[in-house]
């Protein structure tokens, strides 16, 4: 059964379907072109409309890439309704640095985009980065590519007394410059009054940035402006930007429970603009695993990735 709702008699558009599976609308004609996963009418002859069976097709579609299946199989498979054998593991390298801990379900990438940052090959951690995002979308790149082998090489490193700390390095390096390769500057052309930008930033004291930085591309893709602040934004700093800007919402970041502040988050909400009278206020989502377990009713706090932009992208709806 699909996880998703059946489309209307009129199909769907190329870039609501995307948002509903997590990938970028360019994956989508580029499956199409490549594959023949396209839609069974064009609107005009032209235009995509993706109707209840394309999106079954694209759904198995997805879930056979995403177990690892090359793209060409997993289209034929979609297409016939027949699920192939599921890639074989690649096997450890007994002896070599680059058997890092992955689960049993992951994607063949990881090992391969593991093996070349244990290595230090930049040009490989490059070059498998941008094929994970041309091939599977940012969303899918960043949850079952990226996170899985960046949490990886973490694992090795605080299990080996330190060593592997340059390969951590590198990695995030290939993976900030991937995502910001991804992003797509959107300019507001919002008139007077209309909502403003999504303001990205983490907490005082939190240097991890990179899953902000996901986010942020992300929401380029789906046509949300956004104002990335980026690591350690001090409160004085975050409440100058929101003052100025007016933003529809902030996303807090806190990795860790100790950089995490309900009193900061409170702060931001609070915060208000505008004329006398018509004043606002943005809303607040708590983003990170340093919120959790602590209980703050009204502020949203995203499951991962996709839930964030389906939020983020809603707080714009008119």
């Amino acid at each position: 059964m699909s996880a998703f709702p059946s489309p209307d008699e009129a199909g769907l558009t190329t870039g609501a379907l995307a948002r509903r599976l997590g990938v970028a609308p360019t994956t989508l004609r580029s499956w199409d072109r490549r594959y023949g996963i396209g839609p069974a009418v064009r609107a005009d002859g032209r235009h995509r409309r993706w109707r209840a069976a394309d999106v079954a097709v694209l759904e198995t579609m997805c879930r056979l890439t995403a177990s690892g299946v090359p793209p060409a199989d997993a289209a034929r498979a979609a297409k016939q309704g027949v699920l192939p054998p599921a890639a074989e593991p690649a096997r450890a390298e007994t002896g070599r640095p680059a058997a890092l801990p992955f689960g049993g379900d992951v994607r063949q990438e990881c090992r391969g985009l593991a093996r070349a940052a244990v290595r230090l090959d930049a040009p490989a951690v490059a070059e498998q980065l941008a094929t994970a995002v041309e091939r599977h979308g940012l969303t899918v790149a960043w949850q079952e590519v990226m996170v899985p082998t960046l949490h990886a090489v973490g694992r090795k490193w605080a299990s080996s007394g330190d060593r592997y700390v340059e390969v951590e390095h590198l990695l995030s390096w290939h993976v900030s410059t991937a995502l910001r390769r991804a992003t797509r500057p959107v300019v507001s052309g919002d008139a007077a009054g209309g909502p403003g930008p999504v303001v990205l930033a983490c907490v005082p004291g939190e240097q991890h940035s990179l899953p902000l930085e996901a986010l942020n591309a992300g929401l380029g893709q789906l046509d949300v402006p956004t104002r990335m602040f980026g690591a350690a934004v001090p409160v004085e700093a975050l409440t100058a930007a929101v003052q100025r800007l007016g933003p529809v919402a902030v996303v807090l970041w806190a990795q860790a429970r100790s950089t995490a502040s309900l009193p900061l988050a409170r702060h931001i909400a609070e915060t208000r603009w505008g004329v006398t009278g018509a004043r606002r206020a943005p809303t607040v989502m708590l983003a990170g695993p340093g919120w959790a377990g602590r209980p703050a009713p009204g502020l949203p706090r995203p499951t991962g990735l996709s839930d964030a932009l389906t939020l983020l992208a809603g707080t714009r709806a008119p």
